[in-house]
């Protein structure tokens, strides 16, 4: 299964919270890799605390192999290459996780045919090896979500399950940005179409993520009863806006709450950070909803 994240803004938790689901996904049991298209900032092995990787590979990462630079591409199994400790408990058997890292000084480049020969095969030796192959795309129209549309399109990968997910912080700006990437012009539809896919197809593999949520029921808010009240019709007007622009109930994959952890560092969410009361238990649960729903196809059923 190849999913794609994306999203219209920066900011949004896109990355950080993909990582997050892949790590739950692989301490599940499932094969499971990180494909880091953010091509103009390629630093998800700063989110795995891989610091040979931190900010892209100088040995042939994801830039060199799709522009004819590479055979292939670097890949670090993150079990092994992170600082990080206690990812895994004594009791866990986990499955493999690996990081396909961008170049180091690698930046957004045209979309090519070679180029997308070059993906398409990536994609196909993905759909092989793991069961699921998260992909984080560059943030906005980007030549990411052009590519991975038009590899997606080819026949290598007509019969590959692929699923997108749009993240997007709970403001009205936010949704208006997000509806505009996905059924806007030039937006994922729109170009999707152009590539070759079908349209109601492509609908059905499109699910939102709201993320940062705050709980208006936290005693930890602190709010006078005329804040309080403000926020919640604020709240009713932004569910009537996602509704209104297709973001709504039936579009949701799922929601994080506001982590004060990750305000300060965008890092993975482990057990022991749970249980040590560093994070909060919110945020794992929600990691760990929203990454079984990857393959939980009633929540990918035709709208």
């Amino acid at each position: 299964m190849l999913v794609f994240a994306t999203s219209d803004k920066g900011g949004t938790g896109r990355s950080v919270t993909s990582c997050n689901m892949a790590y739950q996904r692989a301490l599940q049991g499932t094969d499971v890799c990180y494909v880091d298209f953010d091509f103009g900032s390629p630093t998800a092995g700063a989110v795995f605390q891989v610091t040979e990787a931190e900010r892209g590979t100088d040995a042939g990462g994801l830039h060199s192999f799709l522009q004819g630079r590479a055979g292939r591409p670097a890949r670090l199994d993150i079990w092994s290459a992170t600082d990080r400790q206690n990812l895994v408990d004594d009791f866990a058997s986990p499955g493999r996780f690996v990081l396909f890292p961008g170049d180091r000084s690698g930046g957004e480049f045209v979309v090519k045919p070679e180029v997308v020969r070059r993906c398409t095969e990536l994609f196909a030796r993905l759909e092989e090896e793991f069961e699921i192959s998260l992909v984080d795309l560059s943030a906005g129209r980007s030549h990411a979500i052009d590519m991975a549309l038009a590899a997606t399109a080819e026949p290598a990968l007509r019969s590959a399950t692929t699923r997108w997910m749009v993240f997007h912080r709970w403001t009205r700006q936010h949704i208006i940005a997000a509806s505009g990437l996905v059924f806007g012009e030039r937006g994922i539809i729109e170009t999707g179409i152009r590539y070759g896919h079908d349209e109601d197809e492509l609908r059905d593999r499109i699910r939102f993520v709201r993320t940062a949520l705050q709980d208006l029921d936290s005693p930890g808010l602190n709010l006078r009863d005329a804040q309080l009240a403000w926020l919640e019709t604020c709240n009713l007007g932004l569910l009537a806006e996602a509704a209104k622009k297709s973001l709504g109930r039936s579009t949701l994959l799922g929601e994080t709450p506001l982590e004060p952890v990750l305000q300060w560092r965008e890092q993975l969410i482990s057990k022991d950070d749970v249980i040590n009361h560093i994070a909060n238990h919110e945020t794992w649960a929600a990691f760990d909803v929203l990454a079984r729903r990857l393959t939980d196809d009633r929540a990918w059923e035709g709208l």
